[in-house]
């Protein structure tokens, strides 16, 4: 351990990818800061960040309402990004698709998907629910005969480029005099009840005023460095990109009730389903179980779409969730025994769609010390401290 800082930061954000990134984006460009910001990415190529190897899709069909207007705040700023992210005239291409989200349900799984419309609806979501006749009147592709209803979002969901965004975010940071550093971050130094910095893997250490973990699945071990538990780990997920000759006019992204998803990428489609709680381990491999493809992916896509018999897979790639085990939801702000140190962690698979709603909440509790538009206490530690978790039901 360094005894002496090699630097000093007002701000440390350890994680540069989308959340990281836009934490640093929005505090660099609040008029109330005045400080320096250092964000510590160990892979600037971002090659195996969650924010690359996602779906990178948004929605608004949650049925907790922090988490919808989470997204909603999302959707307002991928539609202006061009705008705020632009450098010396140049923005990034995030190739914003308003696609739609379409969630399917059985008799069985009727009442939950009536139960979160109005909840989504009450938050002024543009979600419609569709009977099995409207159903197979809008996509006519669509086989419907074990359904009972579907809700769709008309608008505000959809799919992006996420590595452009987050790109595009990390560009505008640096632009306004945010500084980014290719080293990972080993462990928090810790003196009393308060976070001071940040030890390197390089044997260097910079202090903070504040540090923000944003570090995805490497979340947990860093709170661990600062002696708290983060209920945070690694769960693989994997996506499935296939062909098929099947033309899907109107196609959203479907969620099938076998909790199959699929949607449209290019020329082709992506598709993936979550692993059974009994073959769900902790991990940091990314090996792609190919074998679901024929097993699992295949037959579910034909059932559901008859056109889809013709499919052919033609690649496939893995990457992780930084999965609260608590309740799926994300873990925001200061933990009460500790100073200095504010978590934005245990995403479950939504931090892209979350990021710059997150991102703009990190800068309030740094600038101002609360939340200043959207009120998130509800993620606080407090929920996860009490062992009171804030259920999420639509978990994709």
């Amino acid at each position: 351990m360094s005894a002496t800082p090699t630097e000093a930061f007002d701000v440390v954000i350890v994680g540069g990818a989308a959340v990281g990134s836009a934490a640093a984006y929005f505090l660099a460009s609040d008029p109330g800061f005045r400080g320096r910001v250092l964000v510590l990415e160990r892979d600037p190529s971002y090659r195996d960040s969650a924010t690359a190897r996602s779906a990178a899709s948004i929605r608004h069909q949650f049925s907790t309402p922090g988490n919808i207007r989470l997204s909603m705040f999302g959707t307002r700023f991928l539609r202006e990004a061009a705008e705020r992210l632009a450098v010396d005239g140049e923005a990034p291409a995030i190739g914003f698709r308003e696609g739609g989200y379409l969630f399917l349900a059985s008799a069985a799984g009727l009442p939950v998907l009536q139960a979160n419309h109005r909840t989504q609806r009450a938050e002024g979501a543009d979600v419609a629910l569709l009977s099995p006749a409207a159903l197979a009147s809008r996509f006519p592709w669509l086989a419907t005969g074990d359904l009972a209803g579907g809700s769709l979002g008309l608008s505000g969901e959809g799919w992006l480029d996420a590595f452009a965004l987050m790109q595009g975010l990390r560009r505008k940071a640096q632009s306004l005099g945010v500084v980014y550093r290719a080293v990972a971050a080993s462990g928090l130094r810790r003196e009393g009840r308060r976070v001071v910095g940040v030890e390197l893997a390089d044997g260097a250490f910079v202090a903070a005023g504040t540090v923000i973990n944003a570090a995805g699945t490497g979340a947990a071990a860093l709170a661990r460095s600062a002696g708290i538990e983060l209920p945070v780990r690694a769960k693989k997920r994997c996506v499935f990109h296939f062909r098929s000759p099947a033309r899907l006019p109107g196609c959203p992204l479907v969620i099938d009730p076998s909790g199959l998803y699929f949607r449209p990428e290019g020329e082709g489609y992506i598709c993936g389903i979550a692993p059974g709680p009994d073959e769900d381990p902790d991990s940091d491999d990314f090996e792609v179980p190919l074998a679901w493809w024929e097993d699992r992916l295949w037959p579910a896509l034909a059932a559901r779409v008859p056109g889809f018999e013709a499919a052919r897979l033609l690649s496939a790639w893995a990457g992780h969730y930084d999965m609260n085990l608590l309740d799926h939801n994300l873990i925001l702000g200061a933990h009460p025994a500790l100073d200095g140190l504010l978590f934005a962690n245990g995403f479950s698979g939504h931090g892209l769609q979350q990021a710059p709603a997150v991102g703009r909440a990190l800068a309030e509790l740094v600038v101002h010390g609360g939340f200043r538009t959207l009120d998130l206490a509800e993620f606080g530690w407090a929920r996860v401290l009490e062992g009171r978790p804030l259920r999420e039901l639509n978990v994709v």
